[in-house]
């Protein structure tokens, strides 16, 4: 026989609370990415965030201390999303060149997915409290050196070894052309995806003689 006392149903409703919470926080967010993207984080306040949602000025603070505070986890939440997205992808294994069309793939969803936080990302970096910048650099670090390690793999393997600099550097080069696409003219976006996935490859693996369909990155 258990010994255990019925459930007086506290746990389930404050399931609830903490779902509902973290349901409605999540809306939060999506609302500060929108208007953050689209007028810059100074122009924004808590109060028009929480208009777009239905959530009072007074109420915003049981969720975020400040717009800051918001936009900490907002940067934190995507930052976090790519490095253990990234991880993902590189952990899983495979030829170093589908390793890396793979992780391609895994930006481009997140760009389609989460555009307005990667253009608060590319331009609001600034704008955190020292402690989120130091962790969200930190894990855009992590990140890029996933990128890095999956390129040299890839470069080796074509028989056109690259130094970790030079690596570093493209990764970096094919963040900037992809991380601007939400600027780009309308387009398909399925053929958006095919192209960018092109030009990133291109970026990443190409070489004096690229031009060549005979070339070693086209081999």
């Amino acid at each position: 026989m258990s010994n255990s006392a019925p459930d007086s149903g506290d746990g389930i409703r404050t399931t609830r609370r903490g779902q509902a919470k973290a349901a409605r926080r999540a809306e939060l967010i999506s609302a500060a990415a929108r208007q953050m993207a689209e007028r810059g984080f100074a122009a924004v306040r808590l109060e028009d965030i929480g208009a777009e949602v239905g959530v009072s000025g007074p109420a915003m603070y049981r969720h975020f201390s400040s717009k800051t505070d918001l936009l900490d986890q907002l940067l934190l939440d995507i930052s976090e999303r790519l490095r253990n997205g990234g991880d993902e992808v590189a952990d899983a294994g495979g030829p170093p060149r589908q390793v890396l069309l793979a992780l391609i793939g895994f930006h481009i969803d997140v760009l389609v997915t989460k555009p307005d936080l990667i253009a608060v990302q590319d331009r609001d970096l600034g704008s955190l409290t020292p402690e989120a910048n130091r962790r969200v650099r930190s894990l855009q670090r992590h990140y890029v050196e996933r990128w890095v390690s999956v390129l040299e793999q890839a470069a080796a393997e074509a028989g056109r070894p690259l130094d970790t600099a030079e690596a570093r550097v493209r990764v970096h080069a094919v963040f900037g052309l992809l991380n601007s696409s939400h600027r780009l003219p309308p387009y398909p976006q399925d053929r958006l995806r095919v192209l960018l996935t092109e030009m990133a490859m291109g970026a990443l693996l190409s070489g004096p003689d690229a031009a060549d369909p005979a070339g070693p990155w086209n081999a």
